[in-house]
């Protein structure tokens, strides 16, 4: 697995010279690496260039200049990092409707136990593992951090495009699968 590392970010003040070109480029890169799933989740597949963006708009904003700072920070961000043959991803519950967030919430309880998120590659499914701790017995976050794990044959596949490769979510009264269209898979493929 690929770290983050110090070395490659940008001190605050260099950031903000080169920040508004660093985010239009960020923001068209993640265009190939969001897939929505249904009307609650949405799904963002992270590496280090999306988790290093994160950090430097994180550094900008909380003034982080020391070395000790930023290091807790990429710390964290380590943590969910794609793994050895993986991707992981940021998966959002997405509620618009305020007078609905709990309710919604509330049938999302149970979604990070169990075979309930994946990827369908030519017959094979890949299920996703949560991040432990967002989710307790009676209420879930609304952000949570997934990683699939895939074997060589599976790896070939997703770059395969005669394959079709499919994310799904199977979870209660919430079933949704959506095709992983050329360009994502490209891109997804370079962080295997």
């Amino acid at each position: 697995m690929k770290k983050l590392e110090i070395e490659s970010l940008l001190n605050i003040i260099e950031y903000e010279k080169v920040r508004d070109d660093y985010r239009k480029d960020i923001i068209q890169y993640k265009k190939n690496r969001r897939i929505v799933l249904g009307s609650n989740v949405a799904m963002v597949f992270e590496n280090e260039r999306t988790l290093g963006f994160q950090i430097q708009e994180i550094m900008r904003a909380e003034r982080l200049v020391h070395d000790e700072q930023i290091l807790e920070e990429i710390e964290v961000y380590n943590s969910i990092m794609p793994p050895r043959d993986g991707l992981s991803a940021t998966l959002f519950i997405e509620i618009t409707d305020e007078k609905r967030i709990k309710s919604i919430l509330n049938d999302f309880i149970g979604l990070t136990d169990g075979e309930n998120l994946y990827f369908e590659i030519g017959g094979d499914k890949i299920f996703a593992t949560f991040e432990q701790g967002r989710e307790q017995e009676d209420k879930i976050s609304s952000v949570h951090y997934v990683q699939f794990h895939f074997d060589q044959d599976q790896k070939n596949k997703l770059a395969d495009l005669s394959q079709n490769v499919n994310i799904g979510i199977n979870y209660n009264n919430y079933v949704y699968s959506v095709p992983v269209h050329d360009q994502m898979r490209s891109s997804l493929h370079e962080d295997l």
